[in-house]
């Protein structure tokens, strides 16, 4: 018998051409799968962010977040939106090459990109049954949150690694940098 994920691999036939689904997905692609989930009663987690240099610390909070569902859907900041959001130097890795290496995850079942400035729209297009997002938010701090409680889902904060983000990476770097020169 065909898998779920194994079905969703199959070539879907849109309007204008032949679309094969794999992990990294548009909004319409998702919807197809989140509907076709939901309606054999699994769970949506979802989370978001940058994932610029992705570190141990995402993988163990990714590795979280897919232990509290059924499936991990993980939204990604576009270029555009990291540049307003972090400045103009950021990112350093493309969308494309960060959706990438999250869809090499074992437990990221599904990758979509957003380009607003923060996550509602999108959480308010997935309806995840859990929003979660690094405890270093606090629930009172994790957006979207008034909208997954509206519809009775759940919102969770995950551990984060301390002392462990890509800002500390950068700073690390900008610091051995200066000792070299």
């Amino acid at each position: 018998m065909e898998s779920v994920k194994d079905a969703y691999m199959r070539p879907l036939q849109n309007k204008r051409r032949i679309i094969k689904i794999g992990k990294v997905v548009n909004r319409q692609e998702l919807k197809v799968i989140l509907d076709d989930l939901r309606s054999k009663g699994k769970k949506i987690v979802f989370t978001n962010g940058c994932f610029d240099l992705i570190h141990i610390g995402h993988i163990r909070y990714l590795q979280q977040a897919r232990n509290c569902g059924d499936y991990l859907v993980v939204g990604v900041n576009s270029d555009d939106s990291i540049r307003v959001i972090k400045g103009e130097k950021r990112p350093f890795l493309r969308e494309n090459e960060r959706t990438r290496i999250l869809a090499s995850l074992e437990c990221v079942d599904y990758v979509i990109v957003f380009s607003e400035l923060d996550s509602r729209n999108i959480i308010s297009f997935v309806r995840p049954d859990i929003l979660v997002k690094g405890g270093d938010y606090g629930v009172d701090g994790i957006v979207g949150k008034e909208i997954v409680w509206e519809y009775g889902g759940e919102v969770k904060n995950l551990e984060v690694v301390k002392g462990l983000s890509t800002t500390v990476i950068i700073e690390k770097i900008l610091k051995m940098n200066k000792k070299v020169k």
